[in-house]
């Protein structure tokens, strides 16, 4: 039995529209343009340069407009450029002008890092300020960047690590994502991007999805002198960061960055790590449904129906919008302007880079979401995740620039709420007990792979970037090792993980671009489920409170904006809440095999 390795999805001309941005790579506006922003951050510097404590509250006001001016400029010129790029990394243009355009930021950073350095220096006295009306939408932002005082370096030894980054860590990360971009997998007779061969370990037949998983690995060890190295490099690059700046562990800046204590975070991996009972159970009920004696680490994402239900583009966002608009008519619509308006990238090209995400760019423009749209049910859940970011993107925009992101780790809560949505939306419609038990399991194998797999990456992380500060640079074999190690924790006894999988951390981006990042998703999937509780509990009551939370976007602490919906962050139990709630699943799993 065998696959086409690329069906048709109706996803193939959903291409996004950035016309309202720039024309292409070679408008001239784009240069006429960053070559403004750096005399606008000259001006800026030669009038607020060495007077930032001394400013009053309405001039320090004026002095954050003109930086959110700049922030919001520059934020979608490097935006266009990142998309763009992202669409076709193999294309020498695109890449150049990503590189242009980080070259040209770095520059403008090393002129304007003067404010945050003198702002941190402010005396505790002149600290009332901050109560101030006029600095209202700017107080969160001022007083987070008060949290980095002990970090910061002079101002010199801080324009040179901004200048330096460009073609030192940017470098390597770009490197990266083209290196594993550029692998051509042998599949089925064919050569096909990652997006395709990922996507048979999602197929019914058992030998081509071992087929798949080994051209995974073929693939991979292509690759992996060059991936194994830039893994090194960077690893040694946030060791070097974090001993300048006086970060305590690998983790600390991440944590910072998530508005998260070192306590908190630990709390999560802890509660998170105990119970992975969890997952050897539901692996053991799954083994025991596709009657094998061995599941192996290919059998993971088998599905427990023969033939897996095709959803078309035009399905799929029907689905989709029927589920948030089930919720509230609002997010419907805010998620329509992102078909109608071609705010969307969907379709699997190759050099196109793999995975999905959605990008905020400036809030005073709109943000996109990107696809490798395959047509499956988790193509479907994909969809739905990145447009549950997006509407938060879109919803927070009036708070500006320094008031509309989130962390990481609030910034999946909607992304996972758009899912549970859709995934509650068709099992309310399902009635036969075969295709729910199914969805079912798909739904729990997808919070297993946001929560436990997650912070099992997490414990990757850690063991790699503590053992390369000891003993120094580490072998293929040694990643390997740690990456083995962390997952054969999660699975017990319950998965057999075979020794090719010892190379699947390298096409893993989050790990290069983005140390630390992976908790959040833990963070984001524990909060939803206990979230969705109260959901159901409350009922229509709920949708303003979780549309306020959501349209503040990171104006406030996290801790703050969540007690809205009832929630405590800082009550370490709050994280058993959203693990029992997974757990249920899996009981009612079991409930609808016996």
């Amino acid at each position: 039995m065998s696959a086409p390795a690329h069906e048709v999805t109706g996803a193939e001309q959903i291409l996004w529209d950035l016309s309202e941005l720039y024309s292409g790579v070679e408008d001239p506006t784009l240069e006429q343009d960053l070559k403004q922003l750096n005399l606008d951050v000259e001006a800026f510097a030669g009038r607020f340069r060495g007077k930032i404590a001394s400013l009053s509250a309405s001039e320090l006001a004026e002095a954050l407009s003109i930086l959110e001016s700049i922030g919001n400029r520059y934020t979608n010129i490097s935006g266009y450029a990142s998309l763009t790029w992202t669409t076709d990394t193999a294309n020498p243009a695109f890449g150049a002008l990503l590189q242009r355009v980080r070259e040209a930021g770095a520059a403008l950073e090393q002129k304007k890092v003067f404010f945050d350095l003198e702002w941190a220096a402010i005396p505790d006295e002149r600290l009332s300020i901050l109560e101030d009306a006029a600095l209202a939408p700017y107080r969160h932002y001022l007083e987070v960047a008060l949290k980095y005082r002990p970090h910061l370096l002079s101002e010199p030894e801080e324009k040179i690590l901004a200048e330096k980054g460009v073609t030192g860590r940017d470098a390597w990360v770009r490197f990266f994502g083209e290196t594993v971009e550029a692998v051509e997998f042998d599949f089925e007779g064919k050569k096909v991007p990652q997006s395709i061969v990922l996507k048979a370990l999602y197929h019914p037949d058992r030998e081509l999805r071992r087929r798949a998983a080994d051209s995974v690995t073929v693939g991979l060890r292509t690759i992996e002198r060059p991936v194994t190295f830039i893994m090194n490099t960077l690893l040694q690059d946030k060791f070097s960061d974090d001993t300048l700046r006086k970060y305590p562990s690998w983790i600390t800046s991440r944590n910072l960055s998530n508005e998260a204590s070192d306590k908190s975070v630990e709390a999560l991996i802890t509660a998170v790590t105990s119970r992975y009972d969890i997952v050897s159970r539901f692996y053991r009920l799954k083994k025991r449904l596709l009657g094998y004696e061995t599941l192996y680490d290919y059998d993971r994402y088998a599905p427990l129906q023969e033939k897996e239900t095709h959803y078309s583009w035009d399905s799929a966002r029907e689905i989709v919008l029927n589920a948030f608009g089930a919720f509230d008519p609002q997010m419907a619509a805010v998620a329509s302007e992102f078909f109608d308006k071609r705010w969307i990238h969907a379709p699997i090209k190759q050099g196109k880079r793999g995975g999905a995400y959605a990008s905020p760019m400036a809030p005073n423009h709109h943000p996109y979401v990107f696809l490798n749209y395959a047509a499956t049910a988790r193509d479907v859940s994909t969809l739905a995740h990145e447009l549950g970011h997006g509407i938060h993107m879109y919803l927070s925009r009036p708070r500006g620039y320094f008031g509309a992101y989130t962390p990481l780790t609030t910034a999946e809560m909607a992304s996972v709420f758009g899912e549970m949505l859709v995934f509650k939306d068709l099992m309310h419609r399902e009635r036969d007990p075969q295709v729910r038990l199914s969805m079912l399991a798909s739904k729990i194998e997808g919070s297993f792979a946001t929560i436990f797999r997650q912070i099992s990456m997490n414990r990757f992380e850690d063991a790699i970037h503590n053992t390369r500060r000891q003993k120094g640079e580490l072998t293929a074999e040694e990643f390997g090792q740690a990456w083995y190690e962390t997952q054969c924790a999660m699975f017990g006894d319950s998965v057999t993980l075979r020794d090719d999988y010892r190379l699947w951390w390298a096409y893993i981006p989050h790990f290069i671009h983005t140390p630390g990042y992976v908790y959040a998703y833990a963070f984001g999937e524990l909060l939803v489920l206990a979230l969705f509780n109260r959901y159901q509990v409350e009922g229509k009551a709920f949708v303003p409170k979780y549309l306020e939370v959501l349209a503040s976007g990171g104006s406030d602490k996290p801790e703050n904006i969540l007690a809205r919906v009832g929630v405590d962050l800082t009550n370490p139990s709050f994280w058993e809440e959203g693990i029992k709630a997974l757990e249920a699943l899996v009981i009612e799993a079991e409930n609808l095999v016996v």
